[in-house]
């Protein structure tokens, strides 16, 4: 239920100084260092700047230069160091060749982090990036090419928003007797009231939830980790106004449950089998697999809230980013001031993002022009 081979990552074009690992066996052509002898890294230090990028971002990254490595093999292209040519070709060759798995090319919003992937594993490799003028003026010319025809590949793939309806249904079927359904209840509920996304949600450890004094009455206090800009927060998670859908009152719950199976410490979120063990182990071919501390990954938070809508019928693209959708759209439709709202959710000031949640919310309530003006 991945939907990560689409992934875009977003508004995030990763600076050259913060570069994921080269995939092993990728095809390269490494010219000698001439102009700069002091142009090289420890291995620890370069452990260290791929560990400024987020996982989503080196993963996607490390996929599309694989495949740009196997394309240029196959045509007889240089992939690295690359000529401009060669990624205008690549990217060209993209807009005509249809998917496998969805039978269409990729989207232009794709193509754009793959030249943004070529030229950063090129400067991973130590390799000066290649001009990507025309490759981008390629991308230009196909998504007029889609918006002329009103192609939905054109448009935002954008995920439903997770409003508090929606979530009173999707919790309506949840079992919350159950550790499992405890658990769920809290990554739907926490991850709304946090704006969160799933990269975050599954950094939250036990002891990232407290209830200091000053918030006795009031709510708890989460300690996140805001992976886009880079920040820890202090989050001020408030009592809702129903039982059932009261963001404090399931991650307490949840987290009496974990107490009680001796888990006080350690991630927050974590596997239970359909039996309710809590972290069994995991194996393919033999071999155990997963975080051995039973750390959910990001497909797991995504497949809870995909599996939860899917479970009362709700129609839409349901995945983890739909908690933070939904937070900003509930938001904004009751009228939260926009600053409060992003600065709570972490978004940059100034966010692209954000802003169209904005320019959404105000065509849905009175301030669309067309309310009350006689029609």
């Amino acid at each position: 239920m991945s939907d990560s081979d689409d992934l875009v990552v977003e508004g995030e074009l990763v600076e050259e100084d913060r570069l994921p690992a080269v995939p092993q066996g990728a095809a390269l052509v490494r010219p000698a260092v001439k102009d700069d002898p002091d142009a090289w890294l420890p291995d620890e230090v370069q452990e260290d700047i791929e560990a400024g990028i987020a996982d989503s971002t080196n993963t996607a990254y490390q996929r599309d230069f694989a495949e740009y490595t196997a394309w240029c093999l196959t045509v007889g292209r240089r992939a690295v160091p690359a000529a401009p040519q060669t990624v205008s070709h690549y990217i060209s060759h993209l807009t005509r060749t249809p998917r496998a798995r969805t039978g269409r090319p990729y989207s232009p919003s794709t193509m754009e982090r793959i030249i943004a992937s070529i030229r950063t594993m090129h400067s991973a490799a130590g390799v000066q990036p290649p001009e990507t003028k025309g490759a981008r003026k390629v991308v230009a010319g196909y998504r007029r090419k889609l918006s002329e025809a009103d192609s939905e590949q054109a448009r935002a793939r954008k995920t439903s928003p997770a409003v508090p309806a929606v979530l009173e249904k999707a919790l309506s079927v949840v079992d919350r007797t159950t550790l499992k359904g405890k658990r769920d209840a809290a990554i739907l509920l926490l991850g709304f009231a946090c704006a969160a996304r799933a990269s975050e949600l599954i950094l939250l450890n036990v002891e990232s939830v407290t209830e200091p004094a000053e918030l006795e009455g009031v709510g708890v206090r989460v300690r996140i980790y805001r992976v886009k800009i880079k920040k820890w927060q202090n989050l001020t998670v408030k009592f809702g106004s129903s039982p059932e859908t009261c963001p404090v009152r399931a991650t307490r719950e949840y987290l009496d449950a974990l107490a009680a199976e001796e888990h006080t410490s350690g991630p927050l979120f974590v596997r239970i089998d359909r039996h309710g063990y809590l972290n069994p182990p995991i194996y393919r071919a033999g071999v155990q697999i997963g975080d051995p501390t039973g750390r959910l990954t990001i497909d797991a938070i995504s497949d809870v809230v995909e599996l939860s809508m899917a479970a009362v019928g709700m129609s839409g693209r349901w995945r983890s980013h739909s908690l933070r959708r939904g937070f900003a759209t509930a938001a904004l439709m009751a009228k939260a001031d926009p600053i409060h709202t992003s600065r709570h959710g972490g978004w940059a000031d100034g966010s692209k993002s954000f802003q169209g949640y904005v320019e959404e919310a105000d065509g849905l309530d009175e301030r669309n022009p067309l309310t009350n003006i006689g029609l």
